[in-house]
């Protein structure tokens, strides 16, 4: 029995030594991550005729014409950063750090001849170098334009010696549930790899609700690790969205698959070409959706739609007559029956931009049009909200510029506190960059993904202190 141990001791030992081996200097040291501006006007190309999906009886449905002018215009996205890996025998001998090579995978679509690529954020976050692969197998250098980490899309251009194939937006809003799609990508490195499904839903939030809903495309499409800022398309062939996330208990497809709707991601487009950012109109409410229990609660008929809590003062909303109480039931030709609804039709629309809300007050239903209004706050996640400052903020803590810090939370509340910094504080610089709008907060949050390394703060007793974070 004694020596029967023994053996299988040195066995056991023997398969780990060589195990080690094959990874420390036979593996390729590489590990591949998944998840699941030119001034000038841009036009992206559009294409807005309403597609017929009425089909006759017996009538096959044909997948080819959109599978051939999307298959080209679909592109393999390489992501590549470094990053600090286990120490290895080699490392510790050396007395050097593990730098390791860390490769993301994913996809992107070409919109313009001239080289613009749309893809997730969450495909390139954190690249040191990214390379686009054509369908033709030829590779370039892509240059990041800008990000918008809330709708998780990226914008990037190559500089081709030629016109590239792209794929027009369509409208996503005349989008149906039942409609048939397909799914482009490059799922697992398997390029130009087309699935279909239908529209399973529309507006659907996978955020659980609040201030960070989102409102997806949702397929049954196959779509997996790598198919991430590829393409979804109708049976024409316009873009109607972009594959960004899939539910599942393996992290691989198994059944639901989610895209970012073709009309936010045009918004975003554009907005990161024209200023360098998104531009939000805000419509100046807060307030939830409705259902049968909360209908009970606030003592109203409706079990569908958005009710008003509160209006903001001096928003487009108050100046429009919104009242609190009343029932938002569409934006323009948009039905809301929740607040993704309404958070994916404003995410489509810019301040000044006029929408006419129908609400039902007293049970009478009545359309108001409203002008949205532009952000005056922005969420910081590291330190919490900054709002524009006052002249009289700004002379009060002997600056010249910088945004007030008006509700301050986050996971470092307590540290903040106890340094000296509070509500009324001045947010002078993030990243190095001096803070004097919300859309340089938004450039920035935008350029570095939302990850802060450095702030600069007045703090409310006038001293100024600059704080660096890992």
């Amino acid at each position: 029995m004694k020596k029967i141990f023994t053996l299988v001791l040195v066995s056991a030992l023997g398969g780990a030594l060589t195990l080690g081996t094959y990874k420390l200097f036979i593996e390729k040291d590489e590990s591949v991550a998944h998840q699941q501006i030119d001034t000038s006007p841009f036009t992206i190309p559009v294409n807005y005729k309403t597609v017929n999906t009425n089909l006759a009886a017996g009538e096959a449905i044909d997948f080819t014409t959109a599978a051939e002018k999307t298959v080209h215009s679909v592109v393999h996205v390489r992501n590549t950063t470094t990053s600090s890996g286990a120490m290895s025998f080699e490392d510790l001998f050396f007395g050097r750090r593990s730098q390791r090579p860390q490769v993301g995978m994913g996809s992107g679509v070409i919109i313009s001849s001239d080289g613009m690529i749309i893809t997730n954020n969450h495909v390139i976050d954190g690249a040191e170098n990214i390379t686009i692969t054509l369908n033709n197998n030829k590779s370039y250098e892509a240059e990041l334009l800008g990000t918008d980490p809330k709708t998780d899309i990226a914008l990037l251009k190559i500089e081709a010696d030629e016109e590239l194939p792209y794929t027009t937006f369509g409208d996503s809003d005349n989008s149906k549930v039942g409609e048939w799609v397909l799914a482009v990508g490059n799922p697992f490195n398997l390029t130009s790899t087309v699935t279909a499904g239908i529209i399973s839903a529309k507006s659907r939030d996978l955020t659980g609700g609040g201030n960070q809903a989102q409102s997806f495309i949702q397929t049954d499409a196959a779509v997996n690790p790598g198919n991430s800022g590829g393409a979804l398309v109708n049976t024409n062939g316009d873009l109607i969205g972009i594959n960004t996330a899939i539910t599942s208990q393996t992290g691989s497809y198994v059944g639901y698959s989610f895209a970012v709707p073709s009309n936010i991601a045009k918004k975003v487009v554009e907005d990161i070409m024209e200023f360098g950012n998104v531009q939000n109109g805000i419509l100046g409410v807060t307030g939830g959706s409705l259902n049968s229990a909360s209908a009970k609660e606030l003592g109203v008929n409706d079990t569908e739609g958005f009710y008003v809590s509160t209006v903001e003062e001096d928003s487009g909303a108050k100046k429009a007559g919104i009242k609190e109480g009343d029932i938002i039931k569409q934006l323009d030709n948009v039905k809301i029956s929740k607040f993704s609804d309404l958070k994916g039709f404003l995410n489509t629309k810019s301040p000044n931009d006029v929408v006419y809300v129908t609400v039902v007050r007293d049970g009478n239903e009545k359309t108001l049009p409203v002008t949205l209004a532009k952000l005056t706050s922005v969420r910081v996640p590291i330190i919490g909200t900054l709002k524009e400052a006052s002249k009289s903020d700004l002379k009060k803590m002997k600056v010249d510029y910088g945004l007030k810090i008006t509700d301050l939370s986050g996971s470092y509340i307590d540290e903040w506190k106890a340094d000296g910094v509070d509500n009324g504080s001045i947010v002078t610089a993030i990243n190095g960059v001096k803070i004097n709008s919300i859309d340089d907060v938004n450039s920035v949050m935008s350029k570095y993904s939302e990850k802060i390394y450095k702030i600069e703060i007045v703090k409310n007793n006038g001293e100024k202190v600059n704080y660096r974070f890992r």
